[in-house]
């Protein structure tokens, strides 16, 4: 597989003002849901499996990867690359726990070995692709809430990054999901 078939989505769910966790670091609010009447019916069980089935490989960094340990494993047996320049527990086959030069990693041995990337946390490790022009694109879901405070989803990138609007989806539950690509 060639780099150029490989695509790197950054995700997150966050709050409206734009926090990932609460004032506390707590994520139980992303349970909270409202209604809306006009939006679309949330996948099925089918769907979400079919839709996940998709996504070759997680990245993430390391107090996301400790906090989904601690949380329940959500990633099944897909590959998951940690990026982390600590020691950390591997409890999972399909976890590697990578170090190293982040342009390095992400374009000479992940994109090369996968073509559906997603990178799911957290606010430093996001910060960083963005700055390096490492994200091809990005999908937030915003939940029906307002923190206030907390840990921001967009940590001082520091680089004016122009996006292109692919899609908008708004759901019966009152989630919205937004999915940019970034422009080069």
């Amino acid at each position: 597989m060639t780099e150029h078939s490989s695509r790197v989505t950054l995700h997150m769910a966050a709050s409206l003002d734009g926090c990932i966790t609460g004032p506390d670091g707590d994520v139980s609010w992303m349970q909270i849901t409202d209604t809306y009447a006009n939006g679309v019916a949330e996948p099925d069980a089918e769907q979400i499996a079919e839709f996940l089935a998709g996504i070759d490989c997680y990245v993430m960094g390391s107090r996301t990867y400790e906090h989904a340990l601690e949380l329940g494993w959500p990633y099944g047996d897909t590959p998951v690359r940690v990026l982390s320049r600590r020691a950390l527990p591997n409890e999972k086959a399909s976890v590697e726990i990578l170090a190293g030069d982040l342009e390095e990693v992400i374009n000479n041995q992940l994109k090369p070995r996968y073509r559906n990337i997603w990178l799911v946390g957290g606010a430093a490790l996001t910060r960083d692709c963005l700055r390096q022009g490492l994200v091809d694109d990005i999908r937030i879901v915003i939940m029906p809430i307002v923190l206030g405070g907390g840990l921001p989803f967009f940590d001082e990138v520091g680089a004016t990054l122009p996006l292109h609007l692919k899609e908008v989806t708004p759901y019966r539950n009152g989630l919205v999901e937004l999915w940019y690509e970034v422009r080069a």
